[in-house]
């Protein structure tokens, strides 16, 4: 089947996924922030299984951007913690799924509890073949792209062995592909610096329900959206 012909039964293998209005969803529920992030870990949870069973190899959440360090200590603080009990909450679920978990973004300035529990989801997942989940922590996508300059330099490849496939390796988790498909909630229309290399060619989707209210019912038809497309690929 050619890339511009319409199938209505296609799934992209790697999604994209920004979980934007966690707060404004909180704020308009009378609720305080923090419980606006732990609704959407519980959405995450929920979508991210419903992406696997349809046959998703791919799915990349942006959870924490490298600029969400400028937000209040208090909310830093619980995001951080937020994720340390996602991995004590769901790593044994998601490993009796057989889904592999790596996380994408910088290390450093990160906590070593942090650390501790991004090691050990990774671990103990590595050999996990039925889906990739990546959870893109204290990430940025130019951020990315400049690390993977510095790689290259550090390196010391030539000019002339620079291609394509030589900047696409030199990027955090080398082994995500491109992405087909990708998702942000909550009415804004902006990628936000998210996997800016790998969205080259995604298709875009946006929708104004709050992260914390996406349910598998609009995740269906956000599906149904993209099978409807034609993807040109430039041509």
């Amino acid at each position: 089947m050619s890339h511009n012909q319409a199938d209505t039964t296609a799934i992209p293998a790697h999604i994209g996924l920004i979980l934007d209005g966690n707060r404004r969803w909180a704020k308009a529920q009378g609720l305080p922030a923090v419980q606006g992030h732990r609704e959407g870990m519980e959405t995450l949870k929920s979508i991210s299984h419903r992406a696997f069973d349809k046959g998703v190899k791919y799915l990349s959440a942006f959870v924490f951007s490298s600029e969400n360090w400028q937000r209040a200590e208090e909310e830093v603080n619980y995001l951080m913690s937020l994720l340390i009990k996602a991995v004590e909450k769901y790593l044994d679920e998601y490993h009796e799924r057989g889904i592999k978990i790596v996380i994408v973004g910088r290390r450093e300035g990160l906590r070593k509890s942090v650390l501790d529990a991004i090691t050990r989801a990774e671990v103990k997942t590595a050999g996990n073949s039925n889906g990739t989940l990546a959870l893109c922590f204290n990430y940025g996508g130019i951020d990315e792209i400049t690390d993977a300059v510095k790689q290259i330099v550090s390196r010391g490849v030539p000019e002339d062995e620079i291609t394509n496939d030589v900047i696409a390796k030199s990027m955090y988790t080398p082994e995500l592909p491109s992405i087909d498909f990708l998702i942000r909630t909550s009415g804004e229309q902006r990628l936000s610096g998210f996997m800016l290399y790998r969205a080259a060619y995604a298709e875009l989707y946006f929708t104004d329900t709050y992260w914390p209210a996406f349910k598998t019912v609009d995740f269906d038809n956000a599906l149904d959206t993209y099978s409807a497309r034609e993807r040109r690929f430039g041509t």
